[in-house]
């Protein structure tokens, strides 16, 4: 595919999603589908929630028409959307939403990737398929437990995808993902016209999830296509943010699963700072990442990895710390 028909799509992809998600917060509204503001809510309003659909089905219609993800892939993100959004309805338990998951993943892990290329080790490949679907499963979780102020999921997935797209560029068995990555990349900004703060609408977990899951499928490929280092420091800050708080509450033996206002981002808010400026630090953090990622691909993995860790440390310390405040 040219440039300029890449391009081209990815401008109609926004304005899709846009104009699509206008449609359905009215809809969304009649129905009575809000967020109701609780004592764990970083909002102060009633704001519509599944502004996801929107997001979702113009990714899919455009990756079918152009097959440039696997179909299975595309299953597997279609399976969790129907998921989820029975469960921003209803509420389900967790047992079937990781089930759902784990199906997802394992059949694209089997049929759609080569687990032991993941890995710049040797390693057998029962054993890789294992860690995989484990750090997979786990990164679709991670990317619903971050979804808690207005505009981070957007500024992240734009940010990893279009680390994806750059380091693809310039490696040619990585190529294939520079279209698949700037369509969702585009998709959400689109969305970002309507989450942006003050949000009016929500993308909920029937576009957290399947936005996760198909990002999570975008880095694996990536790693397997030699780049295991940039795979790993374009999600940096999510990974670092939610597996942190993750440890924490563990080692406070808290229920892991429920929601809570523990991440170093809605620390950082509840010290004063706005969701648009926490989002705006959040997107220069992932600007420095995709930087280090691009030195990683340039030979310089071991001095990329270590100064691209060391600054999400520093800046979650930023964001927990007093000097947060504005």
């Amino acid at each position: 595919m040219t440039l300029g028909v890449t391009l081209l799509i990815t401008v109609a992809v926004f304005g899709g999603v846009a104009i699509t998600t206008g449609a359905l917060r009215r809809w969304l509204l009649r129905r009575a589908l809000v967020d109701t503001p609780n004592e764990r809510s970083s909002h102060s309003i009633p704001t519509p929630r599944g502004g996801g659909i929107a997001v979702m089905a113009v990714i899919l219609i455009v990756f079918l028409a152009t097959v440039s993800l696997p179909p299975l892939v595309l299953g597997g993100a279609l399976l969790l959307a129907l998921i989820s959004w029975i469960d921003d309805v209803r509420t389900l338990p967790v047992l079937p939403r990781i089930l759902a998951q784990v199906v997802a993943v394992g059949a694209a892990i089997l049929l759609t990737l080569p687990p032991a290329a993941v890995f710049p080790f040797p390693i057998p490949v029962t054993v890789a398929a294992v860690l995989i679907c484990l750090g997979w499963v786990w990164f679709v979780n991670l990317y619903n437990f971050m979804d808690g102020i207005d505009g981070i999921t957007g500024v992240e997935t734009i940010a990893i995808c279009v680390g994806i797209a750059l380091v693809g560029a310039l490696n040619p068995a990585a190529a294939w993902l520079v279209f698949p990555a700037l369509t969702v990349a585009a998709a959400m900004a689109g969305f970002l016209v309507w989450n942006w703060h003050p949000a009016k609408i929500f993308l909920g977990d029937v576009g957290s999830v399947p936005i996760g899951y198909l990002c999570g499928f975008m880095l694996l490929a990536l790693a397997a296509s030699g780049e295991p280092a940039a795979a790993l420091l374009i999600p940096a800050y999510y990974l670092g943010d939610a597996t942190a708080t993750l440890i924490k509450r563990a080692i406070r033996r808290e229920k892991v699963w429920q929601a809570h206002k523990e991440h170093f981002y809605q620390r950082a808010h509840q010290r004063g700072l706005d969701h648009a400026a926490v989002s705006k630090r959040i997107a220069a953090m992932n600007a420095l990442l995709i930087a280090c990622a691009l030195c990683a691909q340039a030979g310089y993995a071991i001095s990329a990895l270590f100064v691209g860790y060391v600054s999400v440390a520093i800046f979650l310390a930023y964001l927990n710390g007093r000097w947060a405040k504005p």
